[in-house]
Parts: structure tokens; C-alpha cells; sequence
């Protein structure tokens, strides 16, 4: 129908990671790469620019949906900052500064909780902070920030107040949402570089590392179960398992298989 690339050959260091958003009419992307990019809204039908933001470049975290007191939002970790930018025109709403260190990358989608937004990234800790209407905008205002635990290449999944990933040390972890505090850690290193898909299926927890794994967990209370490991690949994984009813869709570095849940 379309096609438009209105940065050839830029792209973050790494290659693109971001998924768009498809919203009110519109494909919402953020494309380009390192001091050269734009948060973009294309028609979906025509492919039009709607309009186009573009102070900062994209790393490899994908935009998230806020809404508050009706007006809609794109929040997303840009290559150094959070930002919340008006669906509607394309308007900046507030902006805080989460610059990477070291060999670090804002790679994790942030995660909605209400008026609340919750973001993380290795070296700087997990950080919710509380979104405000003002008189003259949107103001962003932390809540609590964990310095333990924060995630490099995985978002973690918010669940019955707790949140729960990969850290970049390759730790299973949990935090309480509400307070920020870490509820746990687990001690077992499951992967060496934080590379990690956490899903939320219903009564458990399914994470993969990118050591072809499978750990599935039960929350409890404020501890968890370990319930099984399942080794599903002697290649890595670093795609994100889809999951249908009891069939999991497992893709390794060089194949895809199908495995069926009992």
C-alpha cells in the first residue's frame, strides 16, 4: 500500500528493535538512529505524515500508550531521555533525562500503571515516576527509583502490583510496584547479558533466556515457585516465544519449532 523511509541507511548501532503503534488511524513509529531521528505519524492509509517529532533519535525500546484525563500520549525511552508526546499533534508533554552509561541501552518498553509510568535500564536502576496535568501541560514527578535491579534487553511484566524480569546480570527478579522496593532476586544467573523474554500467561510466569530454557514461575504471595525448566533449543534465543492457548512458538537462531504445553 505504502512505503516510506525517510532515514536510508540510519539506524541505531544495533539494528531497529521498535515495534509501531497502530492508533486512531495512525502508525506511530520512532525511526532514524543516534542524533538523527523522528517520532513519526504516518496516515494508515495513505501513508501521509500526520506529523513528526524530532529532538531526539531512537534506541530500542518500543512506544507505549498513556491516556489522562482523555488526552492520549506516546511514552517512550528515546536514546537519552524519556518523553511523553502528544498523540494528536505530535506535541512534547514532558521529558526527563535517562542518558545510557557505559555499554548500557534504553531498551525496555516502559510500562503503564494507571497515572504511573515505570521504566528501566541497566546502570540506572528501575525508576516509576507519577504523570501530572497541570495548568500549562504534563509534569513527571518519581515515585521511587531501585538502584538493585533494572533490565538491558527485556521489559519486564507488571502483574498483581509486582513486577517481574531479567536483570542485565541475568537474574530472575521481583518489585513491588507501588513501593519500589525489590521483593526478590533469584541468586541463579540464567543468562550473561540480561537477553530475556518474560510472559505473563495467565496462572504462571514464563521467562526465556537466551540460553533456550524455558522457567515457568508461580507467583506466591511475595516469594515464587519455580515450577519446571525446559530446555527447548542447543541454540540461542532471542526472540520473544508467542504463545496460543497450550502451543508455544519457539524461534532459535536458526529455526522455529512448535512445542505443546501439558
Amino acid at each position: 500500500m505504502w512505503r516510506k523511509d525517510p532515514f536510508p541507511e540510519v539506524v541505531p548501532q544495533f539494528f531497529t528493535a521498535m515495534s509501531p503503534v497502530i492508533l486512531d488511524g495512525m502508525a506511530i513509529a520512532h525511526l532514524g538512529g543516534k542524533e538523527n531521528g523522528a517520532i513519526i505519524a504516518y496516515d494508515l492509509d495513505t501513508g501521509d505524515v500526520k506529523w513528526r517529532w524530532t529532538e531526539e533519535g531512537p534506541e530500542y525500546a518500543s512506544p507505549c500508550l498513556f491516556t489522562m484525563e482523555g488526552m492520549k500520549q506516546i511514552v517512550t525511552l528515546t536514546e537519552k531521555s524519556i518523553v511523553g508526546i502528544g498523540v494528536a499533534d505530535g506535541k512534547l508533554l514532558w521529558k526527563l533525562p535517562f542518558v545510557p552509561e557505559r555499554r548500557a541501552y534504553n531498551a525496555a518498553t516502559p510500562i503503564v500503571d494507571g497515572d504511573t509510568v515505570i521504566y528501566t535500564g541497566a546502570g540506572r536502576g528501575t525508576k516509576a515516576v507519577k504523570i501530572e496535568k497541570q495548568a500549562d501541560g504534563f509534569a513527571a514527578t518519581e515515585l521511587w527509583s531501585n538502584e538493585e535491579v533494572a533490565t538491558q534487553f527485556n521489559t519486564p511484566v507488571l502483574k498483581d502490583g509486582r513486577l517481574f524480569g531479567l536483570s542485565s546480570r541475568g537474574n530472575l527478579f521481583c518489585i513491588d510496584s507501588k513501593a519500589g522496593q525489590t521483593a526478590w532476586l533469584d541468586s541463579t544467573q540464567t543468562d550473561r547479558g540480561g537477553f530475556a523474554a518474560i510472559v505473563d500467561v495467565g496462572s504462571v510466569l514464563l521467562a526465556l533466556p537466551s540460553s533456550s530454557e524455558l522457567i515457568v514461575i508461580k507467583p506466591v504471595g511475595k516469594e515464587y515457585m519455580e515450577l519446571a525448566r525446559i530446555k527447548l533449543s542447543e541454540k540461542a534465543t532471542y526472540a520473544h516465544p508467542v504463545i496460543a492457548g497450550n502451543r508455544i512458538f519457539i524461534k532459535d537462531e536458526d529455526s522455529l519449532s512448535l512445542w505443546i504445553l501439558d
